[in-house]
This record gives structure tokens, C-alpha cells and sequence, in this order.
């Protein structure tokens, strides 16, 4: 029995090019127009999902794919620290986003630990290996990281030594028993009016 799973990470936003923790903010033009010109390259699935966040539906919606919502491909909670800048927050709270950056269980945001986060991606990739077929998932950078580290039994803390890009494409396969990591940070090359741009 093969199965596929493929995340494909968000387009960019606005906060995002800030360095800013997330919002339910709306994707960039840019990320619409390359998220569109993407979309030929993707095979066809199964099912497709999508985390609730407007960015994952945008994203998911330009690249003319038909999803449903998944709630645990939702990005993390950042709780109090969303919308904020990340050097913002390092300089009111150092301890704080010390302790984000090295302890997987810490959520000193009050929102989601990193170790929440895991659970969601293992629980959603537990679910999924005996699901014959391919399916399409648009989710976010943290998910995708967990779901990496699952499947390599990597810990935790090498999370951050990961980088997602938006709109990049990260493959699994599994033979029903286990799963592999196929492709990581895949991108569809830039369309020729984009790169003059």
C-alpha cells in the first residue's frame, strides 16, 4: 500500500516579511501570483486539506485546490506574541523567547508549546499512514518542522535548525507501516515576469 503526503507550507504575508508572529493575516499579492503559477505542477490527490488560517486557505485557494479545513494542520498558537516582531518581544521578554527557543514543552506566549505542535503533526501523520493514496496538505512552517522530526525521530530542539520556505513543498511516502521522508523545501521555479520584477 503506498501513501503520499505532501505539505506544502503557506505563501508569505505581510508579518511574515517583518519577522512578525503570525496573525490570521491575509497572503501577499506576490505569494497569491506564485502560489497560481505553481499550481500546474502539483499531481493530482486524493484529499486535500488545509489548516483554518486565512494564509493556508488563500494559499490553497491559488493554487486552485478544493480543501478542506484540518484543524490540526492549524499553525502554532503564539498566544500573546501574535502580531508582534520577534526582535520586539526579545527585547521586552529575553527569558521568554529564550525559553521558546530551548524548551519544546515552554510556552511562555500562553498560547502552544512547540511540544503541542508535535503532537498535532504525529497525531495527523498516525492517523494518516493507513489512508490509501495521496493527499495534498496546506499548513504552516511549525507543522512542517514537527512533521520532519517525526519522521525522523529527530528531537525537538532540532527544529529550528529547519528552514521552511513559503510555498515550499515537503514529500512523504509511507508503506503503510512506516513513513520516509522523500523531498524537503521543494519550490516551483519563479515565473520569468516575477524575476524581472
Amino acid at each position: 500500500m503506498l501513501v503520499r503526503l505532501t505539505m506544502i507550507c503557506n505563501g508569505a504575508t505581510a508579518a511574515t516579511r517583518q519577522g512578525s508572529f503570525p496573525l490570521d493575516e491575509p497572503l501577499e499579492p506576490r505569494s497569491i501570483t506564485l502560489a497560481k503559477a505553481m499550481s500546474a505542477t502539483l499531481r493530482r490527490a486524493d484529499r486535500v486539506w488545509t489548516s483554518p488560517a486565512l494564509r493556508a486557505r488563500q494559499s490553497a485557494g491559488a493554487l486552485s485546490l478544493d480543501a478542506s479545513i484540518e484543524p490540526l494542520l492549524a499553525d502554532q498558537d503564539h498566544g500573546s506574541w501574535a502580531g508582534k516582531r520577534f526582535d520586539e518581544i526579545q527585547a521586552e521578554h529575553p527569558e521568554g523567547i529564550a525559553a521558546w527557543l530551548t524548551d519544546p514543552d515552554a510556552a511562555p506566549h500562553g498560547g502552544e508549546s512547540l511540544a503541542d505542535v508535535a503532537s498535532r503533526a504525529s497525531n495527523l501523520m498516525d492517523g494518516l499512514i493507513a489512508e490509501r493514496g495521496h493527499t495534498v496538505a496546506i499548513t504552516h512552517a511549525s507543522v512542517v518542522r514537527t512533521a520532519i522530526l517525526h519522521v525522523l525521530g529527530a528531537p525537538l530542539a532540532a527544529c529550528w535548525k529547519i528552514d521552511i520556505e513559503p510555498l515550499s513543498i515537503t514529500d512523504f511516502r509511507s508503506d503503510g507501516r512506516r513513513w520516509v521522508l522523500r523531498a524537503c523545501g521543494v519550490t516551483a521555479p519563479e515565473p520569468e515576469n516575477l524575476r524581472r520584477a
